[in-house]
């Protein structure tokens, strides 16, 4: 055997050992599988010692939950404030990891200024395109990817009404997703570098707005639309999830040559007064959990999977549902792993480490 021959078999076994020593944390895990596994944040939090501890020691990955959409970059009608998104960036950075962009272009969290500006379609053209340029060039080397459009569709696959579609719109209102298209191509000349995605929920699978997903986007690529990726939400609140048809559908999407994220993954449990959820439905939460991130790593144009936060302590869901759902992340309200956690690690160490032809 010669020595490349041996050394190849070498690193080949060494890999295999590697990736059956149990890791110490999701992040240790998603190294070594070589897949980014990140959550959203709040920099007002980063203060807190044990949601900053956790944060960094967890996570490869990080995107703001609100600190880059338009009512905080540009709250008020004058210059725009960086700041928050800023401290998240270079959390980031000190902590070696990567950050999502979210979002550039929606019909909701609109400052008020803008929302109720009764601007002109040629207004709202030129203040999208200009919102679009400064905040990608102001992140243009620090932000990898970012949701330029975010739920653009409804729950049938329509187009929303929103400001930027036909109230008034840009110009485009009757050119059916021309609008979107625009965005992308501002997007791209404004930083060439950085990865596209349409951001979107109840897409997961395979279903009637899951085919508009899919059909506007195998239509960009045909025609050049500088797209390179779909996000897929995945708010879950049932415990019945067909994670097979979120395989396929993540199947279909990345044969079209774009990438999937997985970008604001949660599930929720009934709860009692405290925030409890019954044990039964902690372990099937886990298993649902074990599937997505199954049906995202078995297909290589999967390539990020990310939680909406990761302690329940800080979820969004606890408000939103009134308190009577809750328990959707893998840590608990004390920073402590649940069975969802275990899940994850166990199927991303499962993923073979994968060794190049020129070693």
């Amino acid at each position: 055997m010669r020595f490349c021959d041996w050394l190849r078999v070498a690193l080949v076994l060494f890999a295999s050992l590697v990736a059956r020593c149990p890791a110490q944390s999701l992040r240790q895990a998603a190294d070594h599988a070589g897949v980014l596994v990140g959550t959203a944040v709040r920099p007002g939090l980063l203060s807190e010692a044990a949601y900053s501890a956790t944060l960094a020691r967890e996570f490869n990955l990080v995107e703001p939950e609100d600190a880059m959409k338009w009512w905080t970059v540009r709250h008020e009608a004058g210059p725009f404030d960086f700041r928050a998104g800023d401290d998240i960036v270079r959390f980031a950075q000190a902590h070696g990891m990567k950050v999502r962009g979210h979002c550039l272009v929606w019909d909701h969290n609109n400052p008020d200024w803008l929302a109720q500006g009764h601007f002109t379609p040629a207004q709202l053209s030129q203040l999208l395109q200009e919102h679009i340029t400064t905040v990608m060039k102001h992140y243009a080397g620090q932000v990898f990817a970012w949701d330029v459009v975010n739920e653009a569709l409804d729950e049938n696959g329509h187009l929303k009404d929103s400001p930027w579609y036909n109230q008034p719109g840009i110009g485009l209102a009757e050119k059916g997703p021309a609008y979107i298209e625009q965005a992308f191509r501002w997007a791209h000349e404004a930083d060439p570098h950085a990865l596209l995605f349409y951001n979107e929920n109840q897409g997961e699978g395979l279903n009637i707005k899951s085919d508009a997903i899919y059909a506007m986007v195998k239509d960009f690529r045909h025609r050049g639309v500088p797209i390179d990726g779909v996000g897929l939400q995945m708010h879950i609140s049932r415990l019945d999830l067909d994670t097979s048809s979120v395989a396929a559908n993540i199947a279909r999407l990345t044969a079209l040559g774009v990438q999937v994220h997985i970008t604001e993954l949660d599930i929720s449990l009934p709860v009692d007064a405290s925030g409890v959820a019954g044990k039964d439905d902690l372990l099937h939460q886990a298993e649902i959990y074990r599937g997505i991130v199954r049906a995202c790593l078995q297909n290589p144009g999967c390539t990020a999977i990310q939680t909406w936060g990761f302690t329940d302590k800080y979820s969004w869901i606890g408000s939103h549902s009134h308190g009577t759902r809750g328990a959707a992340l893998p840590f608990d309200r004390a920073y402590k792993p649940k069975p969802a956690y275990d899940t994850m690690i166990e199927e991303i160490s499962r993923k073979p480490l994968r060794v190049g032809p020129g070693l």
